[in-house]
């Protein structure tokens, strides 16, 4: 297991009531570990004290813990960022200055500091309309996106290395040198032909799950630093 963050060590360390949820005939009981899951998790919790508007919140602050991306005055680009979790933390490390651009199929309650589109990214012209937002080369490309979940592991990994493709053509044709970019897979990581194309354009190229991924899930985060820049 790796080395816990310091976010991580805060939020483990905070003490809490455990919450039992009443069986219900009503409710399925599944519906009711869901809810008693969510009531007992310490992010769920932490996330609501500072405002976030979601514990996803803190999987970018612990990869920015470990891999330290972020900071004053970078142009990010956040694919798939409803509820905005990641875009309240990229807006907070750019401490008012740079640009923060954010796009999701759901519609995101704005967020000061930001740009956000209503549009699923996957149409045509959703690239394009990034692009135009943005006053020059991204620092950083970063996404959150996964296919709807079918339950069967192998055809939901494959259909969000589908969103990931997409995202890391993107990322290749707005990073400036040097940029990261950063975007969840699920178990198995990334395929081969995209990890060696990632490892060809980009310096470092490492898997990663935060503390604040649910034990349980299947996912993880590709993180390619030091874009090349070689295919500006």
């Amino acid at each position: 297991m790796s080395k816990l963050t310091k976010s991580a060590k805060i939020v483990r360390g905070r003490k809490a009531l455990t919450v039992k949820v009443k069986t219900s005939k009503y409710k399925k009981a599944s519906s009711n570990r869901w809810l008693e899951r969510q009531l007992n998790d310490p992010y769920v919790a932490e996330s609501k004290r500072l405002g976030y508007r979601s514990r996803a919140a803190f999987k970018l602050i612990q990869l920015d813990e470990k891999y330290k991306f972020l900071g004053k005055g970078k142009t990010i680009v956040d694919l798939g960022c409803a509820p905005g979790g990641w875009t309240q933390v990229a807006v907070e490390r750019n401490k008012g200055q740079g640009q923060v651009v954010g796009i999701d199929i759901l519609e995101t309650t704005p967020i000061a500091g930001a740009t956000l589109i209503c549009q699923d990214f996957t149409t045509d012209d959703a690239p394009e309309k990034l692009k135009a937002l943005l006053n020059g080369p991204a620092d950083i490309v970063m996404s959150d996106m996964a296919a709807n979940t079918t339950g069967h592991q192998q055809t939901d990994h494959l259909r969000t290395i589908g969103l990931v493709e997409m995202a890391y053509e993107f990322a290749k044709e707005v990073l400036a040198q040097g940029g990261i970019f950063i975007a969840k897979v699920f178990q198995g990581g990334a395929e081969g032909n995209l990890l060696a194309d990632m490892k060809k354009n980009f310096a470092k190229v490492s898997h990663h799950k935060p503390d604040a991924s649910r034990q349980g899930s299947p996912e993880t985060y590709v993180v390619a630093q030091g874009f090349r820049g070689c295919n500006n």
